[in-house]
C-alpha cells in the first residue's frame, strides 16, 4: 500500500512515517507543493496525505491535478488551521477527508481505510495477530457526520475548550454550542 505524505514540518512526517510503515504503509515523503505532483506521477500511490499549509502555499490548488492522474487514490487533507470553509473547499476539490492536527494513529488508519475509529477498534479487537488492513468495511459519512467529527476533533485539540474551539473553527460559541446539542444520525 503505497503512500505519499505531503508534509513540511521534518519531526511530524518522520514519526507520521513509523506510525504508518507499522501499519503496512510504504511511505514516501515530499516537502513541498512543487515536488508533490512529479511524485505522483512517480510512485503511483493509493494514499495521500496532504498538509494544507506548506511552508507559505496553500496545498488546496493540487486537489484537482492529484484527483486527475490518480482517480481512485484516497487523499486525505491534514491540517493545524481547521475550519468548516476550508474542509467544505477540500472536499469540493476532490478531498476524501479532511483531518484536523493532532490526529492520533487510530483516527488516521480509519480515514484511510474509510470507516469509523469505532469500527477500527472493534476490528483490531477481533483480529489483533493479524496484519492485513484490507479487511475494513468502507462506511460514507454525511456532511453532517463529518463537520460533527471536526468539531469533536478540533474539541479535544482544546482540551474541551469551547471558547477557543469555537475561534478555531470560526464561528460564534453559542453557534458551536447548539451544533454540539444535536448529534447527527449515524
Amino acid at each position: 500500500m503505497k503512500l505519499l505524505l505531503v508534509e513540511d514540518d521534518l519531526p511530524f512526517a518522520n514519526t507520521l512515517s513509523r506510525r504508518l510503515e507499522k501499519s503496512g504503509y510504504q511511505c514516501v515523503h515530499i516537502d513541498n507543493v512543487n515536488d508533490a505532483l512529479l511524485a505522483c506521477h512517480r510512485h503511483q500511490p493509493s494514499f495521500i496525505l496532504l498538509d494544507m499549509k506548506l511552508n507559505k502555499d496553500s496545498s488546496l490548488p493540487l486537489i484537482t491535478p492529484i484527483r486527475q492522474i490518480l482517480p481512485s487514490a484516497r487523499i486525505i487533507l491534514l491540517t493545524g488551521y481547521a475550519s468548516i470553509s476550508t474542509a467544505v473547499d477540500a472536499i469540493k476539490l476532490g478531498a476524501d477527508d479532511y483531518l484536523s492536527k493532532p490526529v492520533d494513529t487510530q483516527t488516521l488508519l480509519a480515514s484511510l481505510n474509510n470507516c469509523h475509529v469505532n469500527e477500527v477498534n472493534k476490528l483490531n479487537t477481533l483480529n489483533k495477530n493479524t496484519q492485513n488492513h484490507e479487511i475494513l468495511p468502507e462506511v460514507t459519512l454525511s456532511a453532517e457526520q463529518v463537520e460533527w467529527q471536526h468539531i469533536q476533533q478540533v474539541l479535544k485539540y482544546n482540551d474541551g475548550n469551547i471558547s477557543a474551539t469555537a475561534r478555531q473553527l470560526s464561528m460564534h460559541r453559542r453557534t458551536l454550542q447548539r451544533k454540539l446539542q444535536k448529534r447527527p444520525a449515524q
